[in-house]
């Protein structure tokens, strides 16, 4: 706890005094552009990934970087992106999954999961990016495990279309949605082409928008 404690200390007494007009505007309210969900794992920041500042990102993070299916039952997850979407009127969401998530190799092998029953209930939402591999490659173990990262994060993004803010939003063109993989290792992002199903590296997939940015 000593280097969170000095941590603090340092943020107010070296950081804060030069954003001080940025945070007495963000003390009033919040107006992200991105709802930005991704996993809780503690190698991932996203606001470093992205350069971003306080006040830009709505974050929702939890194990895998799951969005449960629409349901009558309210969870956390459900409650936070309907007050995303019709609070605040964020106009882009991305699912970020990672290299090397704990939570892929749960699903992976769920049978190891019976000490952690929440943990495995839980990555019950995982199944039908499990089943997908299954009926692609056959039996899939450890050397399937991007391959399943980069399938829960599309199977994500289809129970995030069940929910009805974000189908609203979808439906009038308000919202758009992103699904991404952050590797760890070499700092790379790879983006999901929604019409090839396949994922490519960020800067391809948005030339049209850094086109876009250098020309305005």
């Amino acid at each position: 706890m000593k280097h969170l404690i000095s941590g603090v200390s340092r943020f107010q007494k070296e950081v804060f005094p030069g954003k001080q007009k940025s945070f007495e505007q963000l003390a009033t309210g919040q107006s992200p552009e991105v709802l930005f969900i991704t996993c809780a794992d503690s190698r991932i920041d996203p606001n470093l990934v992205t350069q971003t500042e306080p006040g830009e990102l709505f974050i929702c993070r939890n194990a895998g970087n799951i969005v449960p299916p629409h349901s009558q039952q309210t969870g956390g997850m459900t409650a936070s992106i309907e007050f995303a979407v019709a609070g605040l009127g964020v106009s882009h969401i991305v699912i970020c999954g990672h290299t090397d998530c704990g939570a892929m190799k749960g699903a992976l092998a769920p049978e190891k999961l019976d000490e952690l029953p929440h943990v495995k209930e839980w990555l019950g939402h995982c199944r039908c990016a499990s089943s997908v591999l299954k009926e692609k490659h056959g039996e899939i173990d450890h050397s399937h495990l991007d391959l399943l990262t980069q399938e829960n994060v599309i199977q994500q993004l289809q129970h995030l279309k069940t929910h009805t803010a974000v189908a609203a939003k979808l439906a009038t063109g308000q919202v758009q949605l992103h699904g991404w993989v952050y590797d760890i290792g070499t700092g790379d992002v790879l983006c999901l082409d929604e019409a090839s199903g396949e994922f490519t590296d960020l800067q391809s997939a948005y030339a049209e928008n850094s086109k876009l940015a250098s020309n305005a």
